[in-house]
């Protein structure tokens, strides 16, 4: 096999297949060394569905449905393998995450994407985005194979195997806006925002526009989980773009960090029409970096009006926190987010933790600089990577070095 360049896998992360193969050498890898892990078995399963479950993407568009359940859990218990806001909250570690998603058997059917009615039958889909755990019977066509399944987007799948029958035992548990919106006949991107602006949290909002509950009534279709984690991100961070546009700018440059499972966040709130800038330095020996000799960097810009110079769900997770938080300040601002990758990122778990992590990390006092000397200063200080790696390709930073606002030009000009 050609040896692939450790810059591809950071961009690729495992789902894009740029290197060209069917399948990620890395994950495959990774994937060998879990399947030791054993669970169960039998062939029924009896617990509770977190609730969780995802749709996959490959053979699209008929793909494989994973319905999630931890043998003998229910409750508070079960809801626990499908918790990453309060993973973030509690500094979960990474090989307790692993665990806990390790747990859960998948059981799986195919499907048609086009037929989402499939699974409102028995119940299936309402327990599926119900909001408390729902008690569940698999009678599954064979044991649960032992392994897992990363990828850079979602959460860990566990041991799988093909279902027979599903049975709910127990009643699903929907919220006042969720109930309204499934039987509402509106475009998709005004459902997610009317239950977004209903406190409805973000991740139910996945589930609900990846099981076919979102659209028009007639023409709704399932979503591959990977893709409706983007597409939600991505229109609501639309919808908070509009809601910020004619707002005042900040007027210092405020510097945020947070850490959690060996990935460092920096973000600092810069004056300005709201530019973003992206950037990832993969350490060597991190999970995509394992080749690598010395940190790879990505990076994605985006102008004011929403232009990107690349489509990565990374990205788009740290925006959307960057966006909610400005619009819950009444402020407009450039921003740039610097991720830093650890050794200690052995597993890929999802990019919940980029959108957690910086949420967090907005919701602390920031770091109040006078300067981008002191900016350039600070982050020298915080970065365990050479700094010159973001110096050198930050477009933001070099630009507030260069930049004069029109009226700073004006002030030094004679206008009589």
């Amino acid at each position: 096999m050609p040896r692939i360049p450790p810059e591809l896998c950071a961009r690729c992360k495992g789902y894009r297949l740029l290197c060209g193969l069917p399948y990620c050498p890395i994950l495959e890898k990774f994937r060998a060394q879990l399947r030791a892990v054993q669970l169960t078995s039998g062939r029924d399963v009896d617990g509770a569905t977190p609730p969780s479950a995802l749709v996959g993407e490959y053979g699209y568009p008929k793909v494989l449905i994973y319905f999630m359940v931890p043998p003998g859990e229910k409750g508070e218990e079960a809801a626990y393998h499908d918790a990453p806001v309060e993973w973030a909250l509690r500094s979960e570690s990474l090989a307790r995450i692993v665990r806990l998603r390790g747990s859960l058997v998948s059981a799986f059917q195919r499907a048609s994407v086009h037929e989402p009615w499939r699974l409102y039958e028995a119940e299936i889909g309402l327990a599926m985005v119900s909001e408390r755990p729902v008690d569940s019977e698999l009678i599954l066509k064979a044991p649960p194979v032992p392994t897992l399944r990363f990828d850079g987007v979602t959460k860990p799948v566990g041991p799988r195997a093909p279902v027979e029958r599903m049975v709910i035992t127990g009643s699903p548990k929907l919220r006042a806006p969720v109930e309204r919106i499934i039987w509402d006949d509106a475009k998709a991107e005004e459902a997610i925002w009317e239950l977004y602006r209903s406190g409805v949290d973000v991740y139910k909002i996945q589930d609900l526009l990846s099981l076919g509950f979102l659209g028009r009534l007639r023409g709704r279709n399932m979503v591959p989980t990977r893709w409706a984690i983007t597409a939600v991100d991505d229109s609501l961070s639309r919808m908070l773009r509009e809601q910020i546009r004619d707002l005042e700018e900040i007027s210092e440059i405020r510097v945020y960090t947070h850490e959690y499972l060996g990935n460092r966040f920096l973000v600092a709130l810069l004056p300005g029409e709201g530019s973003f800038e992206w950037i990832e330095i993969w350490h060597p020996m991190s999970v995509w970096a394992n080749a690598a000799s010395k940190p790879i960097l990505w990076v994605v810009r985006e102008d004011p009006l929403g232009r990107a110079t690349a489509m990565d769900g990374g990205f788009s997770a740290a925006r959307l926190a960057v966006l909610e938080h400005l619009a819950s300040i009444r402020r407009r601002a450039d921003a740039l987010i610097v991720r830093e990758i650890l050794p200690t990122y052995y597993a890929p778990v999802g990019n919940w933790h980029i959108r957690e992590s910086v949420r967090l990390a907005l919701s602390k006092r920031p770091e109040t600089v006078n300067s981008k000397e002191e900016l350039a200063s600070f982050i020298s200080r915080w970065l365990k990577a050479d700094p010159s790696y973001v110096f050198q390709s930050s477009y933001l930073l070099s630009l507030i070095k260069r930049q004069r606002k029109l009226t700073e030009y004006m002030r030094g000009q004679d206008l009589t």
